[in-house]
């Protein structure tokens, strides 16, 4: 068949959404678009009936990209049968009633049904390790939950719509949950750190609650502080403030696997800051939220501090010298919410997956820095010249209001348009439950014209996702690649940098802007 049927929806400044009308149809399109990319794609995120594809747009442009979209075909994709892996589970979920009163079924009988023949592996995201599983009894088709959980363990087992999951670490995330299971999903020390890939069939089997070890979250491996090598530059952690992890220009590529790019949440603000210590743009640097951070030179260093507007000794946006034993106080943040340090030769965390960035959501790369941790920095090279780069744009503070440019859609349309129109005019509020994973906006809820479940799909940074309690929660640097609320709009590229920067408390107002 032709793909005459193929809807393609505005996902940001660099993406588009290719909705077909099932899985077979989705990873058909997958399977066309891996093996003959379009010019200028560059990610391909496969869900249950969408492709997310990002592209680059100097070297393409959203319409040319929308017509071979639409020309593509999507006749039958053969899959041969995989091997077989066995789940024990727990089947104590906290919403296992629920899910019984959902299919008008007694909790025994959900688990018999869950039980009862293997499910397929059809595709992966939202995080690392986590597969969609199809094919199971259709009489446990469920909603996800009205408002999603800030936290679920590692190895809980849920079901959300006619799929179901195992959440490889503890996440946020609004799946139904009905039992746990002791299994790594995901686990960086194997030679393939996922468990389950698409084409392979999981069977769960009860075997009640003694059987169960304590789930593995498995390694995310690249500490970002170890024992200080004899000679090599490093600082020591004297306080590591709310908040502070390694920052650089992520992991693009990788979504398809369930990791998302992460980095740092304001890439100019990292690349100004390793501009003015000499390092490459995209190095490796201390990325602090809310401020507090207090460090302590080992040895001889060049540092520099950009970003958020903190109390410091010396001069914002300049480098400058630590001998051993000086100390830097970052102050609380006046304006903005992250700022970066940077130090010539950049941290020296372990790469993980081609980065030295933390991802707070899977797991992925260095710990978050704790007191008394040391944190090594490569040698510096000696022609490298601090550059003085042009300032920083001003940044929010708790007091003002911020407007912030995006792309309305891909799921615009399951609100009327008076409600998308009041999302456009409202201030919104960001509350202190945000992160890196996302701003969690408070205002007056968001109603949505269309309330079946919808899909999981593919989202991008700056998507801005509406769950049923209709309080918009904006993407940030470690988001879930996938999703299954409608995103209503999604911030332009050129303003994902200001969003992450509204502190708890700031004030958004979103205006909506062309694609291009």
């Amino acid at each position: 068949m032709v793909g005459t049927d193929v809807r393609v929806l505005p996902a940001g400044s660099d993406g588009l959404l290719a909705e077909v009308a099932d899985l077979d149809e989705a990873l058909a399109l997958f399977a066309s678009l891996r093996d003959a990319p379009p010019p200028g794609v560059w990610e391909l995120v496969p869900a249950a009936r969408t492709v997310l594809v990002r592209f680059d747009p100097a070297l393409t442009d959203a319409e040319t990209l929308a017509a071979d979209l639409r020309a593509r075909s999507l006749g039958h994709l053969a899959t041969a049968e995989g091997p077989v892996v066995e789940v024990p589970v727990c089947y104590d979920g906290a919403d296992l009633d629920e899910v019984a009163r959902l299919c008008g079924l007694d909790p025994a009988e959900v688990v018999r049904r869950h039980t009862a023949a293997p499910w397929t592996v059809a595709f992966t995201g939202f995080a690392p390790g986590f597969g969609y599983l199809s094919g199971g009894d259709p009489a446990l088709d469920v909603p996800r939950r009205s408002e999603p959980r800030t936290a679920i363990p590692a190895g809980s087992v849920g079901l959300a719509g006619r799929f179901s999951g195992i959440y490889p670490r503890a996440s946020p995330g609004g799946w139904q949950l009905i039992g746990r299971t002791g299994l790594a999903l995901w686990d960086l020390r194997r030679a393939d750190p996922a468990l389950l890939a698409p084409g392979m069939r999981v069977r769960f089997v009860d075997v009640g609650p003694d059987a169960l070890a304590d789930p593995d979250p498995g390694s995310g491996s690249g500490a970002a502080a170890t024992a200080t090598l004899v000679g090599q530059p490093a600082l020591e952690v004297l306080a590591p403030g709310p908040l502070t992890v390694v920052a650089d220009l992520g992991r693009p590529g990788r979504a398809a696997q369930g990791v998302a790019r992460s980095g740092a949440v304001d890439r100019q603000a990292l690349r100004r800051a390793n501009r003015l210590v000499g390092n490459p743009s995209g190095a490796a640097a201390l990325e602090i939220a809310a401020g507090g951070l207090e460090v302590r030179a080992l040895t001889d260093l060049v540092v520099a501090v950009t970003g958020a507007e903190v109390e410091v000794e010396l001069e914002l946006d300049r480098a400058f010298a630590l001998g051993p034993g000086d100390e830097l106080h970052l102050g609380t943040p006046a304006r903005g919410m992250v700022g970066y340090l940077a130090v010539a030769g950049g941290v020296a965390a372990e790469a993980v997956l081609g980065s030295r960035s933390t991802d707070l959501l899977s797991g992925v790369g260095p710990p978050r820095l704790q007191v008394g941790d040391v944190v090594r920095v490569g040698r510096a090279s000696e022609s490298a010249a601090a550059v003085d780069p042009d300032p920083g744009p001003r940044l929010p503070s708790a007091d003002e209001l911020t407007e912030v440019d995006v792309v309305l859609g891909p799921r615009d349309d399951w609100f009327a348009p008076e409600v998308v129109d009041r999302f456009l005019r409202q201030e919104w509020t960001v509350t202190p439950r945000s992160n890196r994973v996302g701003l969690r906006l408070d205002g007056e809820p968001l109603v949505r014209s269309r309330t079946e479940e919808l899909p999981s799909e593919g989202t991008v940074p700056g998507s801005v996702q509406v769950p049923q309690n209709g309080l918009p929660v904006v993407f940030t640097a470690d988001h879930p690649v996938t999703g299954g609320y409608p995103v209503i709009a999604c911030v332009a590229r050129h303003h994902l940098d200001r969003v992450g920067q509204v502190p708890v408390g700031g004030r958004i107002r979103f205006r909506a802007v062309a694609a291009g």
